[in-house]
């Protein structure tokens, strides 16, 4: 072997702004700051850091060796020089031109505010559509993009989530938007989610219309709110400030047209335009995988136009559109500016965010999208390099906090959407407290599969599913391997749960067993009575008026419970594993052959 070379001391320090990539390795670092490897590795293992050369470094351990030399360093997340090529190899220009020629466009606009104050209720009767009713406990949690028309005028709606922990959602609503309705209730004042979609708003320089919400409650106070949006920099007009104020009632449609008066009018004097013409270009607002089309994206076109057959790019997602969708369900051949459609086509689930842009041709397209991935895959190691086999279990991390240690909880997080996914890890990292780190082995969308159980049990973690289940053969291997499965359909109470965790005062008091599963085989269609599963019960026993799930690819496409069981002709009060029956569902007629029907029961337990 050779001898491990070093630099002199006195040797020259390159000068002026040094770019370095995080998740760089010794072998990388010391060529960029005119040193060998050996001095990386040395002054670290001095530092009581035992590193490798090709080992990837710590933002830390990267800024202090350079601190150390004098070198002046600015990280950059991998890829992010590279993505100025990129952009040139997609004939991408940073300034896109408008002038008085080019065509008016409709106004993109974010409905914001606080938990409960009534923003889907209000697109609810814009749209004269229940969006509500589909949402766990009566919360939105994902962004909805919409097009209504109010007297020949086009108007695209984004809904965006009220919960804090949809922060990042929320500001990237905002990024996509022209004008913001803060909605705010009449009875309930501003409060802290509403103070954060202010922030978002001025920080993306949008104009603010105020939708004072619920005016027909009994307890109304909108003079107490007036005053409370003042103290935020929101004067309303009638107190002499510009800020325009609509009173509305969501739930009767008082005052809802004014307010679209009021959006129409702001949009003209914003003077919004952009050409039609030319490649596609703008954001996606939400993407998931989706049974039997694949990767869908929603994407809201800002310039140019999409069309169906167009070579397209988001982020390291990259296809050849094979349909577009428009907000009421319809396929259509084309989108244009301000138009939300939702894509079918792209190679995988792109990241909510993400810009898209239609490649000049299918090989760029591609080209650019495996070098998107190769430095997403380097990054995302790089950041979860803090998985070790010594992390601990959700249900460990009580000990070890007692006995005074430093614990890292390792966690693998899947759920339904990339948004959502997005969501629940930044309100997790949000947790983290100096004696309990988080630490996330993996995180994707999608059902929850044996793989991530066999990849929880050999790094020790914990699988946490939003919106998501496990199959049952996934099921059966985590109990195999004693891996702890947690499921959640609203983020309130996984945070709870996992803060409660990490502060060592976790008790549930009830645990979920799930008591039987079939398949459905064929489906039939009864008068008065509406659709029947024909079932083969794959496992344990199903029971009538137990509590249900009905799950397709992993995914909860419904609750409920089971009405009506019946063997052959006869009412059934339960049947076993190996025989057929047919089941009712209370209000699902959305069935398919080879979705799961999963009965579960809720038992009380003790905690020791």
């Amino acid at each position: 072997m050779d001898a491990p070379s070093y630099t002199p001391q006195d040797a020259p320090v390159p000068e002026g702004e040094i770019v370095v990539e995080r998740a760089s390795s010794p072998l990388d670092v010391g060529p960029k700051l005119n040193r060998t490897t050996a001095d990386v590795v040395r002054f670290l293992m001095e530092q009581g850091e035992m590193v490798t050369a090709t080992q990837s470094l710590s933002d830390d351990m990267i800024e202090l060796f350079a601190a150390e030399i004098g070198a002046q360093i600015r990280l950059v997340n991998p890829g992010e020089e590279q993505e100025i090529e990129l952009l040139k190899k997609l004939e991408v220009s940073d300034e896109v031109e408008v002038d008085s020629d080019t065509p008016h466009r409709p106004p993109v606009i974010t409905v914001m505010g606080h938990v409960d104050h009534g923003k889907t209720k209000l697109l609810d009767y814009i749209r004269r559509a229940n969006v509500v009713a589909g949402e766990a406990g009566g919360i939105t949690q994902h962004i909805g993009a919409y097009q209504v028309v109010h007297e020949d005028h086009p108007i695209t709606f984004l809904d965006t989530p009220g919960h804090e922990a949809f922060t990042a959602m929320r500001a990237r609503g905002a990024e996509a938007t022209d004008i913001v309705i803060l909605v705010v209730a009449a009875d309930d004042g501003v409060m802290p989610q509403t103070v954060e979609a202010i922030n978002h708003a001025r920080a993306a320089e949008v104009p603010i219309v105020v939708a004072l919400n619920k005016i027909d409650r009994a307890n109304a106070d909108p003079q107490r709110v007036y005053a409370q949006l003042s103290e935020h920099g929101l004067v309303p007009e009638s107190w002499g400030g510009e800020t325009i104020v609509n009173e509305v009632s969501a739930l009767q449609g008082i005052g809802v047209a004014e307010l679209l008066e009021s959006l129409l009018l702001v949009a003209e004097v914003e003077d919004l335009r952009a050409d039609a013409d030319g490649r596609a270009r703008g954001i996606v607002l939400e993407a998931h995988l989706d049974i039997g089309r694949g990767p869908v994206a929603t994407v809201l076109v800002q310039h140019g136009t999409l069309a169906v057959g167009d070579p397209m790019i988001a982020g390291p997602a990259w296809g050849r559109v094979r349909a577009l969708i428009n907000d009421k369900g319809e396929q259509v051949k084309e989108a244009g500016p301000s138009v939300p459609v939702q894509v079918l086509g792209l190679s995988d689930v792109a990241q909510a965010g993400d810009e898209f842009v239609v490649a000049p041709d299918e090989r760029t397209a591609r080209d650019v999208a495996g070098t998107r991935e190769h430095y997403q895959r380097v990054a995302t190691m790089s950041r979860d390099s803090s998985v070790t086999s010594s992390g601990a279990k959700l249900e460990d991390i009580f000990a070890q906090i007692k006995a005074g240690e430093q614990a890292t909880l390792n966690l693998i997080v899947k759920a339904d959407v990339n948004g959502s996914l997005e969501a629940v890890t930044e309100s997790l990292r949000k947790l983290e407290r100096d004696d309990v780190k988080l630490a996330f082995v993996h995180r994707g969308v999608g059902g929850i599969t044996e793989n991530d159980v066999q990849l929880a049990s050999t790094s020790n973690a914990t699988i946490l599913g939003f919106n998501v289940r496990p199959d049952r053969k996934a099921r059966e291997l985590a109990e195999t391997e004693k891996v702890e499965i947690r499921n959640y359909e609203i983020i309130y109470k996984l945070l709870e749960d996992i803060e409660a965790a990490m502060l060592g005062m976790l008790a549930p008091e009830y645990e979920e067993v799930v008591t039987g599963e079939a398949e459905v085989r064929e489906i039939f269609r009864v008068p008065r009575v509406g659709a029947i599963a024909g079932c083969y019960v794959l496992n344990g026993r199903i029971t009538r008026g137990s509590k249900v799930r009905f799950l397709r690819e992993g995914t909860i496409i419904w609750k409920g419970e089971i009405t009506s069981l019946k063997r052959f002709k006869e009412d059934a009060r339960e049947v076993a594993a190996g025989y057929e029956c047919g089941i009712g569902l209370s209000d699902f007629q959305d069935l398919k052959s080879g979705d799961v029907i999963e009965t579960f029961e809720e038992r009380e337990i003790a905690r020791v």
